[in-house]
């Protein structure tokens, strides 16, 4: 779908591109470029948010950046105009008089001047050109240029010195930062303007927060020490470092008594998906506790093995591994209930979901055609997933078309639970944290590593007896992992 449309013979209308997956809206996060900024072909000009990821989105040509349509913040419905560009070559006369023209939208005479089979294509945070294109532009805009060049300069590590940050900030373009960080940023009530960063490209990092954190905590007993080159006449100076104690307050517990947070993004999509799941499919939740002492004992030793060397290997992989077999040997449990045909779908391959909790929520990337990976494979992919959720550069593509998920709730210490059907799936397994419990083993009691798994499944499609199978093929070869290689 092309996202463009030419409002008059200079000025082009770029819309929000249609992201597919189901998706209608998204949120403009942050812009990389302002009224007067010269792009090119390919650049990224902005980064929005939809309900399943951030991502950049390019410009399809080169032009100057006429207005910006949408403040950051706000949310827009797919096909709204964002920005409009001057194209690149067009008289600066005649700007002016065909301004008018770019805001009936309906008026859209033609495409013919579009690039052919160029779109603006979501990719996710893109590669780390990307970061590095937007950065020059700023040298070339015209009178406010050399200033903003300079703050960009220091920003980027390129100045020789830092000389009082405070002053150049009206003129410094907006930090740049990905979303986990800036709503760290947020939380903790840090202004992102006021942060050096130290990542690639002028970044702000994590860390970079955090130490403006720190910063902040110190600064009422460094301050005094600012004025003390003024001599003698300094001495009432501590009276006014005094001054920025009360703004500590307004990110404490007692400022306010509530907190209104817009929903919005993945948190909207998660609750839209979470209430149309539990209030359509049956949910029945099985559970059983299990001895995975040898589990542990081989994770132990596949971190030794040679063909695992770089790899992250982990309970979780054995986990997984164990439901893929039984989903082998219960492959009724593979399937979706699909609601205006009347039918049950069976899925022949098994795209394996890993449920993540990041800072922009929860969300379900899965594994593709997992049920083909060998061990090692597998691994790799785990630590893809996990490393690229973490990130928040997970893509909506990899969240769509999972057929059974795994949520290892244990990493926060909780024994089990009942988790809720990702939309679209027949089962999900919950995996309790892995402790030390007293157990009958040979005969005695013996301290023993035990767990305890949960399965939801949907009950239209899953009776009891092939839940009660899967559950129990899974408990079976985590007790008992050399029936990976008996079942497999």
């Amino acid at each position: 779908m092309t996202t463009m449309t030419a409002a008059s013979a200079s000025v082009r209308e770029f819309r929000m591109p249609d992201v597919g997956e189901g998706l209608t809206e998204a949120e403009i996060l942050t812009w990389y470029v302002q009224p007067g900024d010269t792009v090119t072909d390919g650049q990224v000009v902005c980064e929005v948010e939809t309900a399943k990821a951030a991502v950049e989105l390019p410009i399809p040509y080169d032009g100057v950046v006429r207005e910006l349509h949408v403040a950051e913040g706000t949310t827009v419905d797919v096909g709204t105009p964002i920005i409009a560009i001057e194209v690149a070559g067009a008289a600066g006369a005649d700007v002016p008089a065909q301004a008018p023209a770019a805001e009936p939208e309906p008026a859209q005479p033609s495409q013919e001047t579009q690039p052919e089979g160029r779109q603006p294509v979501l990719v996710g945070y893109g590669v780390a050109a990307s970061s590095t294109r937007r950065r020059p532009r700023k040298g070339g805009t015209a009178p406010a240029a050399p200033a903003r060049t300079a703050v960009q300069a220091e920003l980027n590590g390129h100045g020789a010195t830092l000389p009082e940050p405070a002053p150049a900030a009206a003129g410094r373009p907006r930090p740049l930062a990905k979303p986990p960080v800036r709503k760290l940023a947020k939380d903790l009530g840090v202004d992102l303007a006021t942060v050096v960063p130290t990542g690639p490209d002028g970044i702000i990092t994590r860390e970079d927060v955090h130490a403006a954190v720190a910063d902040r905590t110190a600064a009422p007993a460094q301050q005094p020490t600012a004025p003390a080159p003024q001599a003698p006449a300094t001495a009432p100076a501590p009276a006014p470092a005094a001054a920025p104690a009360p703004s500590a307050p307004a990110v404490g517990w007692d400022a306010a008594r509530e907190t209104r947070i817009p929903v919005k993004g993945v948190r909207k999509a998660t609750a839209a998906a979470m209430v149309g799941s539990a209030f359509t499919a049956p949910h029945v939740t099985e559970f059983v506790t299990v001895d995975v002492t040898r589990t542990m004992k081989l994770v132990e030793e596949l971190k030794q093995d040679k063909e695992f060397e770089g790899l992250r290997v982990s309970p979780l992989l054995l986990v997984a591994k164990a439901l893929l077999v039984a989903v082998k040997r219960n492959p009724d449990i593979n399937a979706s209930w699909d609601e205006a045909n009347q039918e049950i779908v069976q899925k022949h391959y098994v795209n394996l979901g890993i449920a993540a909790a990041t800072p922009r929520g929860l969300i379900v990337p899965n594994i593709k055609d997992a049920h083909t990976l060998t061990l090692p494979q597998l691994a790799r992919a785990l630590g893809e997933l996990v490393t690229t959720a973490r990130e928040g550069r997970t893509t909506p593509a990899a969240m769509q078309g999972g057929t059974i998920t795994i949520t290892n709730v244990g990493v926060f210490g909780v024994d089990t639970g009942t988790p809720i059907l990702n939309p679209g799936e027949s089962a999900i397994l919950a995996v309790g944290a892995i402790k030390p419990q007293p157990w009958v083993h040979k005969g005695k009691v013996k301290p023993r590593q035990v767990t305890t798994l949960a399965l939801s499944f949907d009950h239209r499609l899953v009776d009891g007896e092939l839940g009660s199978k899967v559950l129990a093929d899974v408990a079976a070869i985590l007790e008992r992992p050399k029936r990976l290689i008996t079942w497999a």
